[in-house]
């Protein structure tokens, strides 16, 4: 075998040892991608894709608005004491991301806090 080869090969096995090491984070993405849709004011529950969003304890969630508006994610419902308590994005400009993670099971409920009649849902198992 020539040299390159033997190289080539103990590099990828280095990457594959440090990527065990670590329970191949690197390899498999963990979470879920929402999607803010272009003109989501008027869309209701299908404003947030997926909707609801599932995902397991651990792993995170990152809303990404693909809307020329602003947006918010912001958990609760709307008028409600608590609302923005487990998480709130905040202002997010079009293109901009926000991530959240989840390290308790259940459902969780969001909304738009500018467009309230955009709503959707997470689901943690």
């Amino acid at each position: 075998m020539s040299t390159i080869k033997i190289a080539v090969v103990l590099s990828v096995f280095a990457v594959l040892a440090v990527g065990f090491s670590m329970g191949l984070a690197f390899v498999y993405a963990q979470g879920a991608s929402v999607t803010i849709q272009p003109n989501s004011a008027t869309l209701g529950d299908k404003a947030y894709v997926p909707n609801p969003a599932e995902v397991k304890v651990g792993e995170s969630v990152t809303w990404t608005n693909d809307d020329s508006q602003i947006h918010t994610a912001t958990s609760g419902a709307v008028g409600a004491e608590d609302s923005g308590s487990v998480f709130d994005s905040g202002i997010l400009s079009p293109k901009a991301t926000f991530d959240f993670t989840f390290d308790t099971a259940g459902e969780y409920d969001y909304y738009c806090t500018l467009h309230p009649q955009m709503f959707g849902k997470v689901v943690v198992s």
